[in-house]
């Protein structure tokens, strides 16, 4: 009927065919949109929050927003809270930066209600100028080098191992790749205070679980903390954690930075020890003579006997690292910490299971629903 219009018109059919041409030839500069068609119904809320500020200037901070999907049919006894990491959002689950199926709709199909925030002060959640931390954001030459393209960087031993990342060509993985451009227009500024960040996230998380009920917490990266912290305040709410290469190790940053952190362990804030502390300094710690096996890291454990995370204990936790990222130095190093304060822990390097190649951003990668099944059946096993 278009073509008819045309003719009509007095295009020739030669010109409604170069123009169609040039139509598919421009799309084709583009990724494809992902799409979400296992989603029976969709919804937003914010979860916590609080009024600041002089009378008559109030604002609200701290709230966090939500957006939920519930799928055609509920199969799974507790819904999944998808929590992002540093600079990104809630579309890191949606889909993929080449136009694929992402985590959610994976978890939809698997019979889960699935909740995806934006953190306090990040993306649609209000950032206050004056009242919020000071924020930062990633250039796109860092991300190039740290999940994207790190085979070429080469900054930790591992990451020439890495081969997931989508695209073809010279370009891929890199700036003006349409793949690297669509993921990296996703990326936002963000509070670079890791304490503040993890406190508002805490009492947002918590204030969601007291809303939605019980429920699985999936964290990734700079979220890692969260999933500790919001347990340790709702350790009745709070049945399972998945965390995708939390922030870690331990105590001390490395690869990217380097230096103290996290002075309570896995968190920068105050997590509930047994016997109880009142300041970092009285955590008694020590580092491994010698790592694991080659190319990791010297951990830092707790002197014996070791305090107890008492909140974390009868929670089922599983922490997951990839074949070629940097968290492939450490992460073992949180698992440990957390087994010997008597968390309840399964560690997985994909690799060990035949998922080979993958970088931070395993979301995102050409395996990615692989790995969502690791997961997705993990949690049928484990979570009660």
């Amino acid at each position: 009927m278009i073509a008819k219009n045309m003719l009509l018109r007095g295009l020739t059919a030669a010109s409604i065919s170069v123009l169609a041409c040039e139509i598919a030839c421009a799309a084709d500069k583009y990724p494809a949109v992902p799409t979400i068609d296992a989603a029976a119904s969709f919804g937003y809320f914010y979860a916590g929050g609080h009024y600041v500020g002089e009378s008559g200037k109030q604002v609200m901070q701290g709230a966090m927003y939500v957006e939920v999907m519930r799928p055609r049919k509920v199969t799974q006894p507790y819904p999944l809270v998808l929590i992002h990491g540093a600079a990104q959002t809630a579309t890191n689950w949606l889909g993929t930066p080449d136009g694929r199926k992402g985590w959610a709709q994976h978890f939809l199909e698997r019979g889960y209600v699935v909740y995806m925030v934006d953190q306090p002060a990040r993306g649609r959640s209000a950032w206050h100028p004056n009242i919020d931390g000071a924020i930062r954001s990633f250039p796109a030459s860092t991300l190039e080098k740290l999940f994207t393209a790190p085979e070429g960087a080469g900054l930790w031993p591992q990451a020439k191992k890495h081969t997931q990342w989508p695209g073809e060509g010279p370009a891929k993985g890199h700036m003006g790749d349409p793949i690297f451009d669509a993921f990296y227009a996703t990326q936002v500024e963000f509070i670079g205070s890791n304490a503040e960040t993890q406190k508002l996230v805490q009492d947002a998380g918590a204030a969601l679980l007291d809303r939605i009920g019980p429920a699985i917490l999936l964290t990734h990266s700079q979220s890692g903390p969260f999933g500790w912290l919001i347990a340790d305040v709702r350790p009745d709410l709070v049945k399972g954690i998945v965390a995708i290469e939390p922030s870690g190790p331990p105590f001390q940053d490395i690869i990217i930075t380097e230096g103290k952190a996290r002075a309570f362990g896995p968190s920068d804030i105050k997590l509930t020890y047994d016997p109880p502390v009142a300041a970092p300094e009285e955590i008694n710690v020590v580092q491994q003579e010698k790592p694991d096996g080659p190319d990791l890291f010297a951990c830092w454990l707790q002197k014996e006997p070791a305090r107890k995370l008492k909140n974390l204990a009868r929670i089922p936790i599983l922490i997951v690292v990839s074949e070629a990222s940097y968290h492939a130095v450490y992460d073992h190093c949180t698992a440990k910490y957390l087994s010997q304060a008597g968390a309840k822990v399964d560690f997985i390097r994909l690799e060990q299971i035949g998922i080979k190649g993958n970088g931070h951003m395993m979301m995102l990668e050409k395996n990615n629903l692989d790995i969502a099944r690791v997961l997705s059946n993990w949690s049928a096993k484990a979570v009660k």
